[in-house]
């Protein structure tokens, strides 16, 4: 391989805010795993956004870009499985397993998108140094007429119809809105562009916590919702405390601690099989490799407020913030009824 932008490259990243800033490009933010892709001629690279490669993990889409790309290019954009309508984040994930057989069968039941949203070379021409509205305007005559699997994200200079994404275009599960400034070069794992995330808050039992990497102080705390079968499942953590509250944490929910856990709506997580009818903290996953998933178990009697951008299924998609703690609120009438559905959006439309 022999192309201007050579792998592995880091893709730019944006920062949050909490509105739309004006006179930008508007795309969708996609949920799904950030890739750059490098081909050249018969040799296709896919770059995940630490670098490394994802090829060996989605051979229908190398078969679909060697297909669909110009002969020689670099473009950035994200992999992403559709399944009744929407993005579904967890199929995704079960992509990056070791075995080769394991992962045709799923490119078959299961194929792939590439959501292509900028150009960062075209023939023998690096766009690093291009302003966006060229490497644009560049990205869209290279893609024309372009057909599925791959696809050209929509993108729109006009503040209204992105709001309206925004709203919209999470019942298809996205993630957002992303806003470009129109003169942005591009550069490498700098954050220089600006996201726009859904943003929810809901109350939740904390049942634990796990203990941070640093030493014996809390690394983030553990949480659930009751089901409609009066069963708690975990539905993700909270973190991001300072180092002098980390300490604090230990010592203000030692008195909750349970040890041995007996008891404990979770107390099977070490057992395998109990993760296949409940959601139990320690899940072992391809992700966790040999992490410690080991947790301190807390009689679930506290509730606290969390924000949170959206569900992935009966969890949290990503790490909750905490918010306060919430004293007046019993532990049983935390469940998922007070979460926000949004409004439902054909994923077909959004790619059309």
């Amino acid at each position: 391989m022999d192309l201007p932008v050579m792998p592995p490259i880091k893709p730019m990243l944006a920062k949050a805010v909490k509105k739309i800033p004006p006179g930008m490009q508007y795309e969708a933010k996609w949920d799904g795993f950030r890739a750059i892709v490098h081909r050249d001629g018969p040799e296709v690279f896919v770059g995940s956004r630490t670098g490394k490669p994802l090829t060996r993990y989605f051979p229908e889409l190398v078969e679909a870009l060697l297909g669909r790309l110009p002969e020689r290019c670099v473009v950035d954009g994200e992999i992403v499985i559709e399944h009744g309508g929407r993005l579904d984040f967890d199929r995704l994930t079960e992509r990056i397993h070791p075995a080769e057989s394991r992962v045709r069968m799923l490119a078959e039941t299961n194929p792939a998108r590439f959501i292509a949203f900028d150009l960062l070379a075209l023939g023998d021409e690096a766009l690093l140094d291009t302003p966006l509205t060229e490497r644009r305007a560049a990205l869209e005559g290279a893609l024309a007429g372009v057909d599925a699997p791959v696809h050209l994200a929509p993108a729109t200079r006009d503040p209204e119809l992105a709001a309206r994404w925004f709203e919209q275009y999470e019942g298809a599960g996205l993630d957002g809105v992303v806003a470009k400034p129109l003169d942005l070069p591009y550069r490498p794992d700098e954050r220089l562009m600006y996201k726009i995330k859904h943003e929810r808050t809901a109350d939740v039992v904390v049942a634990g916590y796990r203990f941070h990497k640093s030493g014996p102080v809390v690394g983030s705390l553990l949480l659930g919702l009751y089901d409609d079968q009066g069963a708690l499942q975990h539905v993700g953590v909270c973190a991001a405390f300072t180092a002098r509250r980390r300490a604090e944490l230990v010592e203000e929910l030692e008195p909750l601690r349970m040890d041995p856990p007996a008891g404990h709506p979770w107390a099977a997580w070490a057992d395998a099989s109990a993760h296949t009818s409940s959601r139990l903290p320690g899940a072992p996953s391809r992700w966790s490799g040999k992490k410690d998933l080991s947790w301190v178990a807390l009689r679930p009697e506290r509730v606290c407020e969390v924000g949170y951008d959206h569900m992935e299924g009966d969890r949290f998609r990503h790490t909750a913030q905490f918010r306060r703690w919430r004293p007046d609120r019993a532990p049983e009438s935390c469940g998922y009824a007070q979460l926000e559905e949004p409004v439902s959006y054909d994923l077909a439309e959004v790619l059309a």
